[in-house]
């Protein structure tokens, strides 16, 4: 096997365990933890995404991914400002 392919495969198992903390993360009371942990999770996809569509040659797995990340940020920077005006 190939050097890249096996750092490949350890960084989605990182990203997947990432995910798990994300989802913790998600589900306390705060909403700036559910803001931080929703973050986090749409990074982790995003990213998961670009890997498994290196690695399988998916070419539409990059447009995905950069859709999730930009509208996660805006959605996350959106709420932010309105729950800053409360």
């Amino acid at each position: 096997m190939n050097i890249l392919l096996i750092s490949e495969y350890i960084l989605i198992a990182a990203l997947l365990f990432m995910m798990l903390v994300a989802l913790r993360l998600t589900a306390r009371r705060s909403i700036s933890d559910t803001l931080i942990g929703c973050s986090a999770f749409a990074l982790c996809t995003g990213v998961i995404l670009v890997i498994v569509g290196d690695i399988f040659s998916i070419s539409f797995c990059k447009d995905i991914s950069l859709a999730i990340i930009f509208l996660g940020v805006v959605g996350t920077i959106g709420y932010a400002v309105v729950a800053g005006r409360t």
